[in-house]
């Protein structure tokens, strides 16, 4: 009996940890069952003498060790990605998302892409029907809590009307302004001399508008790279209000680097386009492999543990692919970690422009190392089941002005332009605009 006893352990101890985990874990839970009688009293028959063992919660994760741990958390905790003078110098209002409406977006659309649950959203419109009515153009910004909750909607209706929408108890509380002031436009020009933010700040631009002018401009060029002596120009659209600047808007920019002039010009959609009225995003495909695969574990930015009972989220979604399929970057961008980690295996993240990263876990070989460019379609690695995982598959997040969204919902950039009357329209205002940009 020895001799088997010792051949078991030896077998079990060669398992890799996950099976070791899985196999433990029912090995408990059948014993459980096994020893668990129902007691029912007949009389005349001798009572049993019942012994209760109590299990305390420390004592509860050693015997189920994974139950404790959620599997694929971010790697956000462990790595932080690297930032550059653009990341530190602009200032944004931390966990604030803004969102130009497009064309078939509603509000639901929109919040539940980033886990808003469709019962806030109902207790939004509750407060507001108008919210039902969002117009393309129009900007909604938003302010989550840690757990993923909606804390404020911001809706700029127009340049005149902005709606705030606060949570209080039961709810959400409205409150609306109204701006008076004289709206004018102004030019302003710089040379690049030191980083592009410090020069435009000397520009006379604030930090909203540099984040603008680089969000406009992202597809285009690496802010990092400028050369000294570069030139841009602005044209803002600016209200004043008692002789000071309330809000500001975004009409077109120019920027001229080794010698190749670079433009966005903002139409009525609120989307930025060249001087031809063709779109500046790079397109992003919805599935970072070659088909399909079916999804084993979806996005949840308000996953509970069963255990602890604490807030785990799930900040992507799991594709069941067996190892060694090929992973495919979604999009255009620079890969800016390749490496391995504890809980994510060998992991991937690229930046895509100045506002999306997306992130591909858990994978058996990575094909590429931090600075490589990549472009959509690209190989950058073999699936597998490396670091916390239980099984083989991909772990595949998105990430929009760092704020984790679902990958199967969220609105990705695509390569489009204006065609029409829409294009007509845009052509003629670009003939009204270029004129002002003029590099000093």
């Amino acid at each position: 009996m020895q001799q088997i006893a010792r051949s078991v352990a030896l077998a079990f101890n060669n398992l890799p940890r996950p099976h070791r985990v899985m196999l433990g874990s029912l090995t408990v839970v059948t014993l459980a069952v096994a020893v668990w009688r129902p007691f029912v009293y007949h009389p005349g028959e001798t009572a049993p003498i019942i012994k209760t063992i109590e299990i305390d919660k420390n004592q509860l994760r050693t015997l189920l060790p994974e139950a404790s741990e959620p599997l694929d958390q971010s790697v956000q905790e462990e790595d932080n990605l690297p930032q550059d003078e653009i990341d530190q110098d602009v200032t944004a209002e931390s966990g604030t998302h803004d969102y130009v409406v497009s064309s078939g977006d509603t509000l639901s659309s929109v919040l539940n892409q980033y886990g808003i649950d469709m019962g806030e959203i109902s207790q939004l419109v509750k407060t507001d029907g108008e919210l039902r009515n969002i117009q393309v153009g129009q900007q909604l910004s938003w302010t989550l809590t840690d757990d993923g909750q909606l804390q404020r909607l911001t809706w700029e209706m127009s340049r005149r009307e902005t709606r705030t929408y606060d949570r209080i108890d039961n709810g959400f509380k409205m409150s609306s302004a109204m701006q008076q002031g004289e709206w004018k436009n102004s030019v302003l020009t710089g040379e690049v001399n030191g980083s592009f933010v410090s020069s435009a700040q000397r520009a006379g631009l604030s930090s909203a508008e540099i984040s603008s002018v680089i969000k406009a401009l992202q597809w285009q060029m690496d802010f990092r790279k400028l050369r000294a002596g570069d030139k841009f120009s602005v044209l803002m659209s600016r209200e004043e209000l008692n002789g000071k600047n309330e809000q500001s808007q975004l009409l077109g920019v120019r920027l001229r680097t080794g010698g190749k002039d670079y433009y966005a010009i903002r139409a009525e959609d609120g989307k930025f386009y060249d001087r031809s009225g063709s779109g500046l995003a790079r397109g992003f495909m919805r599935f970072p492999t070659v088909k399909q695969f079916r999804v084993s574990s979806n996005f949840n930015p308000r996953r509970l543990n069963p255990v602890t009972g604490r807030i785990a989220p799930h900040r992507g979604v799991d594709f069941a692919v067996p190892i060694g399929t090929p992973v495919l970057a979604v999009g255009d961008g620079e890969v800016v970690q390749a490496k391995r980690s504890s809980g994510a295996g060998n992991y991937i993240a690229i930046r895509h422009g100045r506002q999306y990263m997306t992130r591909y876990m858990h994978m058996k070989k990575l094909l590429v190392k931090p600075g490589d460019k990549v472009k959509r379609g690209d190989r950058i690695g073999l699936s597998g089941n490396t670091g916390r995982s239980t099984g083989p598959h991909l772990h595949y997040e998105i990430w929009i002005n760092n704020q984790a969204v679902n990958p199967l919902t969220a609105k990705l950039p695509r390569t489009e332009g204006l065609t029409g009357k829409d294009r007509s329209e845009f052509l003629a205002q670009v003939r009204d605009v270029l004129p002002q940009l003029k590099l000093n």
